[in-house]
């Protein structure tokens, strides 16, 4: 019997040992979401260890869930992308979702803030479609916070992947974004929205861009499920 087992035959008990260790269903949350190189996953889960995030890397390998694959022309760089197994919990960490979108209490769910990781979901989901066909750079403030993690920028390409910077890109700014870090948070996870904020978020810049906010907004792929308690 392995260190930590339930000693159960329950299929449940013996997925638990497996899934339940501690950051383990972020990380394949992570994952699931597309992530599959070390710094990626890392930006995803931000409060994990790189030596704890190693850890679990290696023990969803070996139970057959992530596979490790040396990047050609980069040394000592892997991509860790899921097996048939881990795809396989797609569902199971959108079950999850969903279930503590629907019932964990909203006072509860935004004590938990984090710019990095808000800003790097934002950045994954954000939809360009609406913007101009050029490149569009938004510039995100929240001035309770200390400078360091203060401002953010996502610069939209038409021809490449969302970027996001905790450093000035040098581009001109589109759009000037100044709120708190909880109606942020607030807004991407479908509690509230950006006209309904109010004085609590600031738009400053090109105006149907400010206007098409909600739209291009990356908001929590959660963010349709209505709480059931507040």
């Amino acid at each position: 019997m392995t260190l930590g087992s339930y000693g159960q035959f329950c299929p449940v008990a013996m997925a638990a040992e497996t899934l339940c260790t501690r950051w383990t269903m972020v990380l394949v949350r992570e994952m699931v979401a597309g992530s599959t190189r070390f710094n990626d996953l890392r930006r995803g889960v931000p409060r994990m260890s790189p030596s704890l995030l190693s850890q679990r890397l290696n023990e969803l390998e070996v139970a057959g869930i992530v596979t490790r694959t040396p990047v050609a022309n980069e040394p000592n760089v892997h991509e860790y992308r899921l097996t048939e197994a881990g795809r396989d919990l797609k569902s199971v960490v959108e079950a999850f979702g969903i279930w503590g979108q629907k019932w964990i209490e909203t006072q509860a769910t935004l004590k938990n803030l984090d710019p990095s990781l808000l800003m790097w979901d934002m950045r994954r989901n954000l939809d360009p479609v609406p913007l101009p066909p050029q490149r569009t750079v938004v510039k995100f403030r929240y001035p309770e916070l200390a400078e360091a993690r203060r401002h953010w920028w996502l610069v939209v390409d038409p021809h490449a992947a969302v970027d996001l910077c905790s450093s000035d890109p040098g581009y001109d700014v589109d759009l000037w974004v100044t709120t708190d870090l909880r109606t942020m948070t607030s807004i991407w996870m479908g509690l509230t929205r950006v006209f309904d904020a109010g004085d609590k978020i600031q738009l400053d810049g090109d105006p149907a861009i400010a206007r098409t906010m909600q739209t291009w907004l990356g908001l929590s792929p959660f963010s349709a499920q209505r709480k059931l308690v507040h």
